[in-house]
């Protein structure tokens, strides 16, 4: 899973589906949700799957609102589609992930 930072965003998430993970390094169920993030992105290689941290990138955090990490987002083409906060478990990444298919 390849970290991006602001200047790199758009690009990244212009085409296709794109899963966007906000962290930051000192967050524990960032270091929870971080291995099943890359799991997936193994499982599923047709989605680009990307994390951003919060720290190092604070306009692009701004820009998203984003209050509470992880946070992670969920684009299409561009446009957010849907996102969420907290751990979640596989299964519902997945069905998260589907809803933009």
């Amino acid at each position: 899973m390849k970290q991006i930072n602001q200047n790199e965003f758009e690009n990244e998430i212009k085409e296709g589906i794109t899963v966007v993970d906000f962290f930051a390094t000192w967050c524990g169920p960032c270091k929870m949700l971080s291995p099943l993030l890359e799991q997936l992105s193994n499982e599923m290689p047709e989605v680009n799957f990307v994390k951003v941290d919060v720290d190092d990138n604070g306009e692009l955090a701004q820009r998203f609102g984003i209050m509470s990490i992880p946070c992670v987002f969920l684009f299409k083409d561009g446009q957010e589609v849907s996102h969420f906060v907290g751990y979640q478990p596989a299964e519902a990444i997945k069905d998260f992930i589907a809803r933009a298919k």
